[in-house]
């Protein structure tokens, strides 16, 4: 059986796939000790305070159909997490404004996803700087 040699890029996003993939329970632990489902910590997630967003974005950011942010929304609004107001360029869109209560659980929210994972935190401090420095570098976008 021939073996396929993979590049080193090829072998790194791989791992990067798999440790993504590995912190899905963690991601629904989360979504749980905030009380919210999975997609609704998704949109919080997305949904920029300083900038509300169009409800249809708010669908395309998290690859979606219009009518399932709808429910999202439904569940967000019902907590005093988001409003839906007018936008004022056409009063048609409904614009996606993250309230106070919604500022609030989406830093304590935010805190908590950044706390790295035991894989992460296995790495020594030396190697944990040059693997955010390697990110960063092929995170930009020259």
């Amino acid at each position: 059986m021939e073996t396929l040699e993979r590049s080193a890029a090829s072998e790194a996003w791989a791992l990067i796939a798999q440790l993504f993939t590995s912190q899905r329970t963690r991601f629904l632990a989360i979504a749980s000790e905030f009380d919210l489902a999975p997609a609704q910590l998704g949109a919080l997630k997305a949904l920029d305070p300083e900038d509300p967003l169009p409800m249809r974005e708010l669908a395309q950011a998290l690859a979606c159909d219009n009518s399932n942010v709808t429910g999202i929304v439904d569940r967000l609004e019902a907590r005093g997490l988001v409003e839906r107001r007018a936008s004022t360029d056409d009063r048609r869109v409904k614009m996606l404004v993250v309230t106070e209560a919604g500022k609030d659980l989406r830093r304590r929210v935010k805190a908590r996803m950044e706390e790295p994972p035991e894989a992460l935190k296995r790495l020594t401090p030396e190697e944990q700087v040059l693997l955010r420095d390697l990110l960063r570098k092929a995170m930009s976008p020259t």
